[in-house]
């Protein structure tokens, strides 16, 4: 029976990865159907538009179209970040470095990497930034 004081795990195992690259396939599934609702939301908000057969200008509903537009587009952006750094988690895995802290060079714990499938920073590493 190993003592885990005395050695210490380098590396997650085959089976350990697959367990996270499963989180993360499933994660990465549901970011680009999410990313393809916020594109499709600022790129075709006035498909509905009734801008053409309103008599009245309505400053305050444009203002708030705009207002969506803009936080639609910062989000998608924000979701495409999500997704990239989803895809890097993915090649760590096939690599053999995901898990690694990328400062402290300790593998980050199995539950923040649950949380947090994209983490290269471990809790102790987080904190000290």
């Amino acid at each position: 029976m190993k003592d885990n004081k005395t050695e210490e795990k380098t590396r997650y195992s085959a089976e350990e990865l697959a367990e996270f690259k499963e989180i993360i396939e499933t994660k990465l599934e549901k970011a680009r159907e999410d990313l393809k609702l916020l594109t499709e939301a600022y790129t075709n908000y006035s498909d509905s538009d009734t801008n053409d057969t309103s008599p009245t200008f309505k400053v305050l509903e444009e203002g708030q179209q705009v207002l969506s537009k803009e936080e639609n587009a910062r989000l998608a952006d924000r979701q495409h970040r999500f997704i990239n750094n989803l895809e890097a988690a993915l090649i760590r895995i096939e690599n053999g470095t995901y898990g690694i802290c990328r400062e402290t060079g300790k593998l980050i714990s199995k539950e923040r990497l649950r949380a947090v499938p994209h983490a290269t920073l471990s809790i102790e590493a987080k904190n000290k930034r």
